[in-house]
């Protein structure tokens, strides 16, 4: 039996409408072999890294082009199919799964780098350029992206949960490096939203709308960046603590003073303690911070000696700083497999991984009500954060078969959740919402929430853009 009859009796068997089985054939005939409803791959384009029920589309198409995006868009609308844009497939809070079902639209053969504007420090790309593949193609120009979330993940996708990354503290988040967009809205209409310029007062910002919407509006097929020039220094290393409260003091004193820091990153001393074993460190297993200053020689090494000085007074040092280019990527790579390193500390566990943001002035005492509420309860999760700007992520190493366990990580998850929110601060700084902190955005955002799914409605009227994702209702 061919893929598409097996799709269209998975469709009769789930009493879905008998228009996605129309849906289905006609995205069949357009798409040809880049349609598929294999089982595996539509399991694998559900969510990969996630500790929420895997839920998969009905179908799987890879498009090549944003007007084959919206072809299929229209099709979809016109049957009330449920559409789910899929990138790499990274995120953490089921952005990619299907609770309605539906097709799941693959961009990562959306690959191109279309153009490279040096002089302007910008660039226009597909969605499912990476990170590390647009700045391995721009190395050579002086240029570089600094947005660098743990994954290598699509820079459509990036902008879709508004990522962010160990640069943030200098750099900014996805919403400060996108200029303009190419979206498909939920009609099947291209529009394209901001420009090159650095700056416009003509108009609503449609470009902030769509970025971090999480495919709930629209899907973004390209993106125009802004790009950054290579620093002429780079200083960097880690600095231990006797405890994290220390550590976070010194974060937050490094920050107040406005001392230019690019990078700064917590490990706990678990957290140390796995990446030691899983990327072979020989780091000291306590609390400890990772660093890196950008500059011109003097100003580094100006920068490195000043954190030098913040740190002893909190407690902590020495601040082993360097500026070989290869004992810094092998730090930086790392804190990049943290998720890896977290993991390995018990193969045989499954993984809850949650983050937070606060205000920097109450990031000492979220962090350390937090490492409390994981010693109460006896959890093993390491704590690991982009602290420069108030966030940090928890990594909950538990059996989730187990009801009981289930229970009590969620209910730690939603202590953190409200915990930083009464701070003034938010339930999630880069994972975004998806469909595992909803139940979170009235606390967080009162009336205005009304005013998202006002938006939404006027948008997305069919509720077929990734429905089931950051909105309670939709």
């Amino acid at each position: 039996m061919s893929d598409l009859a097996n799709a269209l009796d998975d469709v009769q068997d789930a009493s879905q409408p008998e228009s996605f089985g129309a849906a289905l054939s006609q995205l069949s005939d357009l798409f040809g072999e880049r349609f598929s409803t294999s089982h595996a791959l539509r399991e694998q384009h559900a969510h990969t890294t996630t500790w929420l029920k895997n839920q998969p589309p009905d179908a799987v198409i890879f498009a090549l082009s944003t007007e084959e995006v919206a072809k299929a868009v229209r099709i979809c609308s016109a049957h009330h199919v449920p559409i789910i844009p899929f990138g790499t497939g990274s995120s953490l809070e089921g952005h990619v799964n299907a609770p309605s079902g539906g097709v799941s639209i693959d961009l990562s053969r959306m690959d191109k780098v279309l153009e490279i504007n040096g002089e302007d420090l910008d660039c226009r790309v597909e969605a499912g350029v990476t990170r590390k593949t647009l700045n391995s193609y721009i190395r050579d120009t002086g240029l570089f992206f600094p947005i660098d979330p743990g994954a290598d993940a699509s820079l459509g996708g990036m902008a879709a949960t508004r990522a962010s990354g160990t640069n943030a503290v200098r750099y900014g988040t996805m919403k400060d490096a996108v200029l303009g967009l190419t979206v498909v809205t939920a009609d099947g209409r291209i529009i394209r939203t901001g420009g090159r310029a650095r700056k416009s007062s003509a108009g609503y910002d449609l470009t902030r709308l769509f970025v971090g919407s999480e495919g709930t509006l629209g899907i973004i097929t390209e993106l125009t960046l802004r790009l950054f020039g290579q620093p002429e220094a780079i200083s960097g290393g880690v600095c231990p603590f006797p405890d994290v409260q220390s550590a976070c003091n010194a974060v937050i004193t490094t920050i107040q003073m406005g001392l230019p820091v690019a990078r700064i990153e917590l490990m706990d001393s678990l957290q140390v303690k796995a990446c030691n074993a899983y990327s072979k460190l020989e780091l000291a297993e306590t609390p400890t911070l990772f660093l890196e200053f950008h500059g011109s020689e003097a100003n580094v090494r100006e920068q490195s000696e000043t954190f030098s000085a913040i740190a002893e007074e909190m407690g902590g040092g020495p601040f082993d700083w360097a500026t070989v280019a290869e004992e810094r990527s092998k730090l930086w790579a790392a804190r990049h497999d943290a998720y890896w390193a977290g993991k390995s500390l018990k193969p045989d566990a499954q993984v809850m991984v949650t983050d937070v943001c606060v205000p920097i002035s109450r990031l000492a005492d979220c962090v350390s009500a937090t490492a409390e509420d994981i010693r109460a309860e006896g959890f093993l999760a390491p704590i690991v954060g982009h602290v420069g700007d108030g966030n940090f992520h928890v990594q909950i190493l538990v059996n989730l078969d187990d009801p009981e366990e289930k229970r009590r990580t969620e209910a730690f998850v939603e202590r953190l959740a409200i915990r930083a929110i009464d701070m003034g601060g938010t339930c999630t700084g880069e994972h975004g919402v998806g469909q595992g902190k909803q139940k979170y955005l009235r606390r967080e955002h009162g009336e205005a929430l009304d005013v998202m799914l006002a938006l939404k409605q006027a948008l997305d009227p069919g509720n077929v853009m990734n429905p089931g994702k950051i909105l309670p209702q939709s």
